[in-house]
C-alpha cells in the first residue's frame, strides 16, 4: 500500500483474460466499484476523484474493460464477446480482489452493466449508482462486425479527436482543452490497441435483454443525470427512475454526457459516499 492509500496497478486473471485493476483506500472499507462507459478505460475516473472517494473511507476499485487500457485486447472489428461478458468482467474484478459485495457506480454503458448485475446477481450488490445512462436493453442485439478506423492508431489524430468528442458531448463545466489533452494522451499511451478500443464495444452483441427485470432490483438506487446530456435526454432518466423501485433521481445542472467534471465533483462524491454508506445489516463486503 502506498502512502496515499493507492495500491499499485495490477493485471489479474479474470474470465480467461487479463484485466488491469487499480484500487484506492483501505481494503477493509466498503468497496465501491467504478464501471466506466463504452470504449473507456479506467483513466476516465480521474485519480483525484478516486482519492477523494477513498479519503471518505471507501475502498475504490476501477479497472480497464477488455479492449481498453492495459487489459486484454482483441482484433478490432469482430470482438468474440458480448455485453454479458462485460458485465461478468465487473463481477470477475470483485472476485479477483476477494470482494463479495460492493457498491456499484456505473456510467453510460457502465450503468447498463451495473443494472444487469443488480437484476441478475443481487447478492453481489450493496447499492447502485447510475450516471448518464438509460434503462438497459429490452431486446437482444446481434453482433455487427465492422471495419475499424485504423487512424485511431495515430496519436496525432486520436488525441484531438477524443478531446473534440468530450467537448461535443459536454457542457459549460467540461474541463478545459489542456486538461482534456493531457487526459487523452494518457489514455492513448496506456491503450494496447486504439482501433480495437474505439470499435469493439460498439459492435459486440448485447447479450440477453434484462430491462424486464429492472422492477426486481432491490438494491438502494441513485440515478444522477446531466441536464444537458445530448445522448440520453431527460426522459431516459425519468424512465429509469420509474422502472427501478424506490430509486432516487438527482440532476447535475449544466453537465452533459460525460464523466463528472471537476466542477461537480463535490456534489457527485457526496452523493456516492451517502449512497455507499456502511450498512451493518447488509453484511460485510468480504
Amino acid at each position: 500500500m502506498t502512502d496515499n492509500g493507492r495500491m499499485a496497478t495490477e493485471s489479474l486473471p479474470v474470465n480467461g483474460i487479463e484485466l488491469c485493476i487499480d484500487t484506492f483506500g483501505e481494503p477493509q472499507d466498503p468497496a465501491v466499484l467504478l464501471i466506466a462507459g463504452g470504449a473507456s478505460s479506467m483513466d476516465w475516473w480521474e485519480d483525484e476523484f478516486c482519492r477523494r472517494l477513498a479519503a471518505a473511507g471507501r475502498h475504490v476499485i476501477r479497472y480497464d474493460h477488455r479492449d481498453t487500457g492495459r487489459s486484454t485486447s482483441f482484433p478490432a472489428g469482430a470482438p468474440p464477446y458480448s455485453g454479458a461478458d462485460l458485465a461478468n468482467d465487473a463481477l470477475g474484478v470483485l472476485d479477483a480482489l476477494n470482494v463479495r459485495r460492493a457498491h456499484l457506480v456505473g456510467l453510460s454503458m457502465g450503468g447498463a452493466l451495473a443494472q444487469k448485475i443488480a437484476a441478475e446477481r443481487p447478492h453481489r450488490v450493496l447499492s447502485l449508482t447510475l450516471m448518464s445512462t438509460a434503462p438497459g436493453p429490452a431486446e437482444e442485439s446481434a453482433a455487427t462486425p465492422q471495419e475499424p478506423d485504423r487512424s485511431w492508431a495515430d496519436r496525432r489524430i486520436a488525441v484531438p479527436r477524443l478531446v473534440a468528442t468530450v467537448q461535443e458531448m459536454g457542457g459549460p463545466f467540461t474541463a478545459d482543452e489542456p486538461h482534456l489533452r493531457r487526459l487523452m494522451e494518457r489514455i492513448f499511451d496506456r491503450t494496447l490497441d486504439m482501433p480495437a478500443s474505439q470499435t469493439n464495444h460498439w459492435c459486440c452483441a448485447s447479450g440477453p435483454p434484462f430491462r424486464h427485470r429492472l422492477g426486481s432490483i432491490a438494491a438502494p438506487t441513485l440515478i444522477m443525470h446531466g441536464t444537458l446530456d445530448p445522448m440520453f435526454p431527460a426522459a431516459e432518466a425519468h424512465a429509469l427512475a420509474a422502472e427501478i423501485p424506490g430509486s432516487r433521481l438527482v440532476w447535475l445542472e449544466g453537465v452533459g454526457h460525460e464523466f463528472p467534471p471537476a466542477a461537480v465533483w463535490s456534489q457527485v462524491i457526496d452523493e456516492i459516499i451517502a449512497q455507499a454508506a456502511p450498512n451493518p445489516a447488509a453484511g460485510a463486503s468480504r
